[in-house]
């Protein structure tokens, strides 16, 4: 509450030195995410797995979908973004998009990739599981199995799923990558 005050204050009185820019990109950013994640979930319950877990987080890794499919635990890394018709100009506010309650699979037509175009050099959401980010998730999907006494013999797997976001077509483009190998 303090900290929030202060803020207000500092802003008020020194409104340069705050970058109110910076604080909206990251909740985009955020919010594209969750968006994201929510799309990847619904696609993985109509592909016939059974959601156990969101967003478990600790300070050395992230697992944003934890699932089970045919007796396997998966370890779902989501990574998205909006096509670039979206980003350039068009001003799109992921906000007006979806709460976690109001989402329907109505709100978007899922089409499923199997490779991603990127004629024009553009940059890929799949890129951004590089092999550092790989090994904060397979630190947290040993914290995770630790913490829920998962037992050594069970199968588990790590999955990236890239979802494109096209907000002007109401479309999702989404490219479920399996069972990634962490070195």
């Amino acid at each position: 509450m303090f900290n929030k005050l202060y803020q207000t204050l500092f802003k008020n009185l020194c409104p340069i030195a705050v970058s109110d820019k910076k604080d909206l990109k990251y909740s985009e950013k955020r919010r594209l995410g969750n968006l994201g994640e929510d799309i990847a979930e619904m696609f993985l319950v109509k592909s016939g797995y059974k959601i156990i877990g969101r967003n478990y987080l600790k300070k050395w890794g992230e697992l944003d979908i934890i699932a089970k499919h045919n007796n396997e635990i998966v370890f779902c890394e989501v990574k998205s973004k909006v096509t670039r018709e979206n980003s350039i100009g068009n001003n799109i506010n992921v906000s007006r998009t979806v709460s976690r309650d109001g989402f329907t699979e109505n709100d978007f037509n899922i089409k499923i990739s199997r490779e991603m175009d990127n004629d024009d050099n553009e940059f890929l959401p799949s890129e951004n599981a590089h092999p550092q980010k790989l090994k904060r998730i397979y630190r947290a999907v040993q914290s995770y199995c630790a913490e829920k006494r998962v037992s050594d013999n069970q199968e588990w797997r790590i999955d990236v799923i890239t979802v494109v976001i096209d907000f002007l077509k109401k479309e999702a483009i989404i490219n479920h990558i399996e069972n990634i190998v962490v070195d």
